[in-house]
Order: C-alpha cells, then sequence, then structure tokens
C-alpha cells in the first residue's frame, strides 16, 4: 500500500497529466493536479473520462482498446488565454492484478509550433524556389528572343560569348513602304498592333524553315539563315521566307482595310554573329552580307524581293528569278541584281 502511495505522489508531482480509470465504465479512480487542470470536470460529469477528455474518438478509442492496444490522438485545449495542443494516450494494464485504464496527456505545443514553423518556412521556400523558376524560364524566353538558343546556352554557361565568323550565310532585310507617314497620320496603337500581328506571322515563318530571326528595328526585321548551325540551304532557306512574306502580307491586304506593303533584300556571303552590350544584350549580325542586303531592300520596289547575284546563283535550279541588270552599290561598286519571282513547280 505505502508503495502504491509513493507511486501516487510521484504521479501528482509529473508535469503531464495522467489519470487511472476502469477500463469498463472509464471511472476516474485517480487525477494528478495537471490532468484536473487540462481537462476540469462538469459539474455533472466529475468522474467520467469519457466526458472530461476534449474530441476523444470513443468508437475508435474502444475499438483498439478492447483489442489490447493502445490508443493516441491530439486535442487542443484553452488553458488561460494559450491554446495548448495535447498528445493523449490510452492504453490498459495490470495494477495490482486488476485491469486499468491509464491515460496520459503530455503538452506538445512548443512540437507543433516548431512543425509549423518548419511547415511554412518549407512552403515559402518551395513557393520562392517556384517563384525564381517562373523569373528564369521568363528571362530565358525573352533572351531566346533575341539570340539563338546555342548562344544562350553559352552565355548561361561560361557568362560569356565568342563572336563567330560565319562564311556561308543568307541574309533577309525588310522594311514596309510608307510606315513613317503612316505611323504619323493614324492611329499608333493600332498601327503598333497591326505591326506586331505582322511580326508574330513573320517569326513563325522564319522558324518553319529553321532561319534565325535577328532583329526588328522599327518597321524593319532582319533574318538569317546559316547561322548558329551552318546548313548548306542557306540561300533557299530565305528564299523561302521571302516568298511566304510577300504572299501573307498579300493575303491579308485583301482581307484588311489597312494596306501594308515590304520591300525585301536578300544577299549571300560572310558575317560575324556577336552578343553586343554588358548591361543590355542584344545578339547582332556584322558584315558584308548584312549591309549588301541592306543596299538591295533599298533598291526594292513596293512588294518586291531583291537579291544579289550569289544567291541567284545558290538558288537557280529551285527558284524563278529575273535580272534587273546592273546597279551602283554603295560600297561593293556595280553589282548585277535579280528579282525572286516565285519557286518552280519543279523545286523542292
Amino acid at each position: 500500500m505505502a508503495s502504491v502511495n509513493v507511486i501516487e505522489e510521484a504521479a501528482k508531482a509529473l508535469d503531464v497529466a495522467m489519470a487511472v480509470a476502469d477500463p469498463a465504465t472509464w471511472t476516474i479512480e485517480f487525477e494528478n493536479a495537471k490532468f484536473f487542470q487540462w481537462f476540469p470536470p462538469d459539474a455533472d460529469d466529475v468522474g467520467d473520462a469519457r466526458k472530461r477528455l476534449p474530441g476523444l474518438p470513443l468508437e475508435r478509442a474502444e475499438s483498439r482498446l478492447g483489442q489490447g492496444r493502445s490508443f493516441a490522438y491530439e486535442a487542443e485545449i484553452k488553458s488561460g488565454a494559450r491554446t495548448l495542443t495535447i498528445s493523449i494516450s490510452l492504453k490498459t494494464v495490470e495494477v495490482a492484478g486488476a485491469p486499468k485504464l491509464v491515460i496520459e496527456g503530455s503538452n506538445i505545443s512548443k512540437q507543433k509550433e516548431a512543425e509549423y514553423m518548419l511547415d511554412s518556412y518549407s512552403r515559402l521556400a518551395e513557393k520562392n524556389a517556384r517563384e525564381l523558376q517562373r523569373e528564369k524560364e521568363r528571362a530565358e524566353k525573352l533572351l531566346l528572343n533575341i539570340m539563338p538558343r546555342v548562344i544562350y546556352e553559352e552565355l548561361k554557361d561560361f557568362g560569356t560569348t565568342t563572336p563567330q565568323r560565319f562564311d556561308n550565310t543568307t541574309v533577309l532585310m525588310t522594311d514596309f513602304v510608307g510606315f513613317t507617314e503612316m505611323a504619323i497620320s493614324q492611329d499608333p496603337g493600332a498601327v503598333v498592333t497591326e505591326l506586331n500581328d505582322i511580326f508574330s506571322a513573320f517569326d513563325r515563318v522564319v522558324e518553319l524553315f529553321g532561319c534565325e530571326r535577328i532583329k526588328t528595328i522599327g518597321d524593319s526585321y532582319v533574318a538569317v539563315s546559316g547561322l548558329p548551325e551552318p546548313t548548306p540551304d542557306h540561300a533557299i532557306n530565305i528564299a523561302k521566307v521571302a516568298l511566304r512574306f510577300k504572299r501573307y502580307l498579300e493575303r491579308r491586304n485583301s482581307a484588311h482595310p489597312t494596306k501594308w506593303y515590304c520591300r525585301i533584300g536578300v544577299a549571300t556571303g560572310p558575317l560575324i554573329g556577336s552578343i553586343v552590350g554588358i548591361q543590355k544584350y542584344v545578339y547582332d549580325i556584322f558584315g558584308p552580307a548584312v549591309n549588301l542586303a541592306a543596299r538591295l531592300e533599298a533598291l526594292s520596289e513596293s512588294m518586291q524581293i531583291t537579291m544579289d547575284a550569289q544567291t541567284r546563283e545558290l538558288i537557280e535550279s529551285d527558284f524563278v528569278a529575273a535580272s534587273r541588270g546592273t546597279a551602283e552599290l554603295k560600297g561593293f561598286g556595280e553589282r548585277e541584281i535579280f528579282t525572286l519571282v516565285s519557286e518552280r513547280p519543279s523545286g523542292r
């Protein structure tokens, strides 16, 4: 008997809640101060543990205990102004030859707070990681709009790029007849919207034939084939692009009140491709082919594609071209120039 009293006195001093009850009736036979504090009785139900334990899933608890197993759950209680999370465990044990239901309650509020903080930090870290990934994808998309992918990959991996010479390329340059007057006389928002629609269509055509759109400056559009990956069909690819630009505008003009008429220059030759700028990157091309395409574009009539003799030589078996005689080109002297008319019916 003395040992039982010692155990009871020790239980009363514990910082955990403890009670012993009859497993058949759940009548509490002993409880320590912490149990009474956390699970105070109602006036009518002083001794029934089932009514003292908050949120007790009774059916599940009785099923577990009936199988000789322990049962545990968590409940929240009010302790003054604070809300505590209590872990409550129940198990049946033999005490002095008789079965007793032992109920224990531990304050796990700090553990729960730590878990909540850890979970919050984890969710925040995941959110930041997702936002960082979105920003990375957005930045990648923007950079891929101004440079070829292989150049972007080099810039990403090494932080810099090396200017490259490409000996076999064909460059296309186009602008629109009367664009300056159109921009002044018409609603600027409408003009820019239409120009954006046209350039978006041009982008799809350029991508379709494996070319690279280098840049747009105002109403000028510049594309090239033969870089960053060399291709023997660079002139053919650009010729197909040029004819489809013209065809697209013809169809568009037949269905829209505002008419857009382009001039296109096409030239073949060497050039250099390089990233320009430190804070604001742009990929640009320089060299004879670029300059010659600009000169030929300036010589073109409305809805005309003008090309040099080298381009015509590379595509003559697949395309119909008409000679325009010779022209004096600044920086190039007198050159024979041609109009690209169409693809041959038997062409590629």
